[in-house]
């Protein structure tokens, strides 16, 4: 029986690797811009492969697969498919985690170098016809004074620890996952959650967005780390309050935040954030660059193929 390889929906210019994927296998190939709960149960009726990029895929969509199906998410994250109802109906679920991994920590670096430097603020100052330096920009820690703490030390915040290494920070790790030797090769010191709100001079997180991880960065945090502390968020819009964040700027009990990701994409026009003072804020482009998509697609196309041969993938999702 011939198999059937369909993407749900997608915003990519073109779908040459996916479709090439296909014609390899001789699969079907289906394509939609399902966005809704019931366009995407249509799509995926008795697909024996999906992709999917932002398309919510729930119980009754995955029920309709194939027997023995995979749905393979277009990106690192993958908080639109029920991994549940997927591990329930046997349908296995794989993503990208590797994309745009450099591209993420690139971003994230100079977000966090820039908030450190009070860049935003020293911009908008000195637009505003002030000329104070000092004034503007006081107090800022030299970088081998500062610490640095990360939620969640993975791939992605291991790259931006490696790179941030030069510049003679110090680095706490709050990571469950994280073990002792790994610690003690690259240098980190372990520490609980409370710690590192009570001792990070600037907090980059790089958690997944679990029941657990949701606004992880609330009030009660915000009100127990530093004066003059910094938060970056990179990850997932979530793992903060952005209300709280937003209060705890205006307030001045939060220096300066810097933000490429947000718990409703696009940023609301009404949302507190976009008035909070010491805020560099970017549209969910950390994984932007001239290769980016194409590898993204590429390595999705790649899995798909791998799944069309029921062969091994190469990026599973572990709770299925």
């Amino acid at each position: 029986m011939t198999k059937k390889l369909v993407v749900t929906d997608y915003n990519f210019p073109s779908l040459d690797h996916e479709s090439r994927a296909a014609k390899t296998f001789d699969a079907d190939f289906e394509t939609h811009h399902a966005t809704t709960t019931a366009e995407v149960v249509a799509a995926l009726c008795g697909a024996n492969v999906g992709l999917v990029q932002f398309a919510p895929v729930n119980s009754d969509a995955i029920a309709g697969m194939a027997e023995g199906a995979v749905l393979i998410r277009y990106g690192v994250g993958y908080d639109n498919i029920d991994t549940e109802a997927a591990r329930a109906h046997g349908v296995k679920v794989a993503y990208v985690p590797d994309y745009c991994a450099a591209e993420v920590a690139d971003h994230t670096v100079a977000m966090l170098l820039a908030t450190l430097r009070k860049l935003a603020r020293l911009d908008a100052t000195t637009r505003d016809g002030s000329w104070g330096p000092v004034q503007q920009a006081a107090p800022i820690l030299p970088f081998e004074e500062t610490v640095i703490g990360f939620l969640g030390l993975g791939r992605i915040g291991l790259s931006v620890k490696r790179r941030l290494e030069p510049f003679g920070f110090r680095f706490l790790v709050s990571d469950p996952f994280l073990t002792d030797d790994v610690a003690r090769e690259e240098g980190v010191e372990k520490v609980s959650l409370e710690d590192l709100a009570e001792r990070s001079d600037a907090l980059s997180l790089h958690a997944p967005l679990t029941a657990d991880t949701r606004h992880v960065v609330n009030a009660g945090f915000l009100a127990r780390m530093r004066p003059g502390a910094v938060i970056v968020n990179s990850s997932r819009g979530e793992l903060i309050d952005t209300v709280a964040l937003a209060i705890s700027l205006s307030e001045c009990k939060t220096a300066g935040a810097a933000l490429d990701v947000f718990e409703l994409e696009p940023l609301e026009a009404d949302h507190p954030l976009r008035s909070a003072p010491n805020l560099l804020i970017s549209p969910h482009a950390a994984w932007y660059s001239t290769k980016s998509i194409d590898r993204l697609q590429r390595l999705a196309a790649e899995e798909a193929l791998r799944a069309l041969r029921e062969e091994q993938l190469r990026c599973p999702v572990s709770a299925t």
